[in-house]
């Protein structure tokens, strides 16, 4: 082996060596947690779930930096540019990591490129939700009372190319059916309007609808999950019927690309501990969300399939970023 080549082998394990010790000294200051939502909500309530337990575990502060607008993009664009040394983390959900690159969005990154995933946190599974007054008590009468009526029915969203609306798109291309679009400008004034019976159908996290359901002004009649969800056990599945109908929102952490491989794998591991952790199980099921712990590869894998997947019902139902805003 030639001297040359010697060299920058010895290079690179001097690097590698380098990089694991910082690792297992990492983080010998505050974490910065950019959030691209404001305080409050299910977004706000995750990360600083998740960042006191982690810093609990290392002795070091998660510091939450809420950075909303945009669409997610202020936040997402001030993480892609931080240093790549794990001590700014980024916040990201499948709207700003899959939908709006499969939207066609103009971004200054490519979520895909720019980011090195570090773990999923939560899914938050979607529930098909009707007003009492529909004579659909399950998923089979809702999709045959749409196709007596085309066109008929209305269902309500918080806007143009949100998961809740593109999920609806996917069940009129899975059913064959045409539910009418009304884009609401937030989910609060959507559900409002549900129970007020000027909207017929809406897909909605449990936390916005669950007051309305306990008294029965609401109507749970599918889970919008693969699989049976944790928050409402016992309501099939949307997939029962229409085999890989899957709806739901999702939160991870990345970090920007060239952050050293060994501290990805730490902060996965304390976020894996974190997220085993009964209580704060409890606390996110209680919140209408589901703790899920996984690797950085299957991070990367979903935010992939995700863009690809929403992109097909994007093309079908005619949706433009345009649209969208």
């Amino acid at each position: 082996m030639r001297i040359s080549s010697i060299c920058r082998y010895g290079w690179v394990a001097t690097g590698m060596f380098a990089a694991a010790v910082q690792a297992q000294n990492y983080p010998v200051k505050p974490v910065r947690l950019i959030v691209p939502y404001p305080p409050a909500g299910s977004t706000d309530f995750v990360a600083r779930e998740v960042g006191a337990k982690i810093s609990t575990a290392v002795g070091q502060q998660i510091v939450i930096d809420n950075r909303p607008g945009g669409g997610t993009l202020i936040g997402l664009t001030q993480g892609v540019r931080a240093a790549p040394d794990g001590y700014t983390i980024t916040f990201g959900t499948s709207t700003g990591l899959a939908i709006n690159p499969a939207l066609g969005v103009k971004m200054p990154f490519d979520p895909h490129r720019d980011f090195a995933p570090i773990g999923l946190m939560v899914y938050v599974p979607y529930l098909l939700v009707v007003n009492p007054t529909l004579p659909a008590r399950n998923l089979k009468e809702l999709i045959d009372l749409a196709k007596a009526q085309p066109g008929k029915l209305n269902f309500a969203s918080p806007g143009v190319g949100t998961p809740n609306h593109l999920g609806i798109e996917m069940l009129n291309i899975m059913a064959g059916v045409k539910f009418t679009h009304v884009p609401y400008k937030g989910g609060a004034a959507a559900v409002i309007d549900l129970v007020a019976g000027q909207m017929h159908v809406i897909y909605s996290g449990l936390p916005q609808v669950s007051a309305f359901t306990k008294t029965g002004r609401l109507r749970i009649i599918a889970a919008a999950t693969p699989k049976p969800t944790r928050i409402a056990p016992d309501v099939p599945t949307i997939a029962e019927t229409y085999p890989g109908f899957d709806c739901n929102t999702w939160f991870g952490l990345l970090t920007p690309t060239g952050t050293p491989a060994p501290i990805i794998t730490r902060f996965n591991a304390e976020l894996n501990r974190a997220l085993a952790d009964p209580g704060l199980i409890q606390r996110f099921l209680d919140q209408g969300v589901e703790a899920t712990p996984g690797t950085p590869a299957a991070f990367r894998q979903l935010i992939v399939d995700e863009t690809a997947r929403w992109r097909g019902v994007i093309k079908t139902a005619g949706i433009t970023a345009e649209s969208a805003r």
